[in-house]
């Protein structure tokens, strides 16, 4: 079967990979792309889940893309309106006629012969294989499985007479009013579905084995609204990306190095919300540090409100088994509920769940070095999005578009088809670290192990600090001695 040839395959058509295309038609023009998307629908996340009060838990001048500006006053969007933001990008910068949906990628294999990837996709409707050739291949499929969320086994599972639901799979017009609903888990999920359900469920109880760090943040950003009717719109966005930028990363190092005084502030605050008769202690205080794990953002205090107005409560307990008419705890205390939630997390997944060959040798990518967060020791032509766990993800996701499109100016320039980064002498020695360092979240735990290894030194390193990766992705020059440009275009070897 004859494959179809482009220079660029995205794979992925939500928040990042249109992103991506909307920066490759506009910085390299001449390039053909194409975007390989396994659902039937744009947008990724943000069509994928549907529970109540879906939202993002980063503010949308950051989250938000460089070439758009975000025009609602909201800073703290619901799912809905991210996916009509990404849907309009996509529309403005006609990148929908370049997407071929229901196309699951599966295989990779790099030929340096012909210096192209051959890539196999299998079509939903008939099961069909599809073959597709491309230059270079760019990876925006996400960090989580679509197929399945995390599910932890419980014991007794089979025992409840109730509905238990996963967020991942949330059913349609999915009825809770008047109900008790038991929501089982502590992170930014758990976190949106307790007061959206409370609004309408007789009583929701959000169950946890250890507290999360909360923190609240007015929805709409007063400062970013008052500059949008004074400045050109351009101007108002930038300046507002760059406050909330310096502002995340101003918390973060503060997190780094005055810990403790971080927890004091993030605690004073909760205790603010709840009262001094609240127990802080037991449902508020995590065992770890601010910044060990993504700290949770929630709106206008909406799950205080819902605490408060006793629609809502929390209970720092361990699931020992379900029973018929709830759960049991290890303390000995029964739940009873009509409906249980099980936020337990996502199942992280490395580089969209394919499989790749280079030169008809598999990869394991445990085995290899990551370069920049980008492209990995000894695959050519291969890069892929991941976004930042202490920062908006689309802050990332736009630096390494930005660096796509500059490799791929200077590979023409220089006449290369392939560039692949290779360690230098001394480099293997380099002690190994995760791929991301420092960072204690069970779905991150679950799979660091698969993904590549960090070394000590530029550019092995995966720093997950927006400044930092500014100079090193943006400022840092391509031929660096460690990224190798070879396999020249026939025309130029003859």
């Amino acid at each position: 079967m004859r494959s179809e040839h482009f220079d660029v395959m995205i794979v992925g058509a939500g928040l990042s990979g249109v992103g991506a295309a909307v920066h490759l038609r506009q910085n390299c023009p001449g390039k053909t792309i194409v975007l390989l998307e396994g659902r039937d629908r744009i947008g990724g996340t943000w069509d994928l889940f549907r529970y109540p009060g879906v939202r993002a838990d980063s503010d949308m001048h950051t989250l938000g893309y460089s070439f758009k500006p975000w025009r609602e006053p909201k800073s703290i969007a619901d799912g809905p309106s991210i996916l009509a933001y990404v849907k309009d990008a996509a529309r403005e910068h006609d990148v929908e006629p370049h997407i071929r949906f229901r196309h699951k990628v599966t295989k990779a294999a790099w030929s340096s012969g012909d210096a192209a990837w051959h890539v196999e996709a299998e079509r939903a409707e008939s099961g069909e294989t599809v073959r597709f050739t491309c230059n270079f291949l760019y990876l925006c499929a996400g960090y989580y499985s679509y197929r399945k969320g995390h599910a932890p086994e419980f014991a007794g599972r089979g025992r409840f007479k109730g509905q238990v639901v996963h967020p991942q799979e949330w059913p349609e017009n999915f009825d809770y009013a008047g109900k008790r609903v038991l929501v089982i888990g502590s992170g930014a999920t758990a976190m949106t579905l307790v007061p959206a359900m409370a609004k309408t469920a007789g009583h929701v109880a959000m169950l946890q084995r250890s507290p999360t760090y909360v923190v609240s943040r007015p929805e709409r950003d007063a400062i970013a609204n008052f500059l949008r009717k004074v400045l050109p719109e351009r101007w108002a966005y930038a300046i507002t990306r760059w406050k909330n930028v310096a502002f995340q990363q101003r918390v973060y190092r503060r997190t780094r190095t005055h810990p403790l005084q971080v927890k004091k502030v993030l605690l004073d605050m909760v205790r603010k919300e709840l009262g001094p008769d609240y127990d802080i202690e037991t449902n508020f205080t995590p065992r770890y540090n601010p910044w060990d794990q993504r700290l949770c953002l929630i709106p206008n205090s909406d799950l205080f409100e819902a605490i408060r107005s006793g629609k809502a409560s929390v209970v720092t307990d361990q699931v020992e088994s379900f029973t018929q008419k709830g759960v049991v705890l290890r303390s000995g205390r029964e739940l009873e509920a009509d409906i249980l939630v099980t936020a337990t997390g996502l199942n992280l997944v490395l580089l969209g769940e394919m499989q790749f060959r280079v030169d008809g040798k598999p990869v394991d990518f445990a085995k290899t070095w990551t370069y920049k967060g980008l492209l990995v020791s000894g695959v050519p032509n291969l890069v892929s999005t991941f976004g930042y766990i202490n920062a908006s993800w689309t802050l990332r996701a736009d630096l390494t578009a930005e660096y796509v499109c500059r490799l791929l100016n200077h590979m023409d320039r220089c006449g290369a088809r392939q560039a692949t980064p290779r360690l230098r002498t001394g480099d293997a020695a380099m002690p190994a670290r995760p791929w991301i360092d420092g960072f204690s979240s069970g779905y991150m735990q679950r799979a660091m192990h698969l993904f590549p290894r960090q070394g000590d030194r530029e550019p092995w390193i995966n720093p997950q600090n927006y400044g930092r990766d500014r100079k090193m992705i943006r400022g840092a020059a391509l031929e660096d001695g460690v990224l190798q440009f070879s396999n020249p275009a026939l025309r130029d070897a003859a």
